[in-house]
């Protein structure tokens, strides 16, 4: 099976139209808008697919992140971040357009619903602001890259799609990545991949 994106090339910059964290914007918010995604060569059985998309790049360290004062070293232990869930995508789609799932940022998160006619899961942006009177909420579907501007590391975003063996994980509203990576175990046929990167770092 294999991915790309129009959007932007494997392992490189991922353009700000597709960040929720932008430099050169006054508020400090990019486009907020999902990219392109496309895939082919999926093997006979596909029932379903799953897509997630996530940075293997956050720092562990919330005390770290919120001292701006300080840059956080390239070497400080990282996690995973997710920006996209999405599960029991039907077996006949094989393209998500630019902007179609997301097309700006929504303050406390969108709400439940479906992309490219999957089921929307939460993304991790729904812990990072929990307890904030402003923001926190619910995050479903694609919220995109928003590293640190103090982080020294550029960050690697991977779009990973799953074709499965059954057309739906029957998962509860309301599912993360995490659920999505536990329900299909066994299920998976094949697997395509790609990442590009981000930074908020000057230069």
């Amino acid at each position: 099976m294999r991915i790309h994106s129009d959007s932007f090339q494997h392992r490189q910059p991922i353009p700000a139209e597709f960040a929720l964290g932008a430099r050169d914007c006054k508020d400090g918010f990019g486009g907020n808008r999902n990219p392109h995604l496309a895939w082919d060569d999926a093997p006979a059985g596909t029932r379903s697919f799953v897509l997630l998309c996530i940075d293997t790049d956050a720092p562990t360290d919330g005390a770290l992140v919120a001292d701006t004062a300080n840059p956080i070293p390239v070497a400080h232990p990282r996690g995973d971040f997710v920006h996209w869930a999405v599960a029991d995508i039907p077996a006949d789609v094989r393209e998500i357009a630019a902007g179609s799932c997301s097309d700006g940022f929504t303050a406390k998160g969108k709400p439940a619903g479906r992309d490219a006619d999957g089921v929307r899961g939460l993304n991790d942006y729904t812990g990072w602001f929990a307890g904030d009177a402003g923001m926190g909420g619910r995050y479903f579907g694609y919220d995109g890259p928003y590293p640190p501007a103090h982080d020294l590391r550029t960050h690697r975003y991977f779009f990973r799609v799953f074709a499965l063996d059954v057309p739906s994980l029957g998962l509860a509203a309301g599912f993360t990545a995490g659920d999505a990576l536990r329900a299909m175990q066994g299920h998976v046929l094949a697997e395509a991949a790609l990442y590009g990167t981000y930074s908020l770092q000057p230069g």
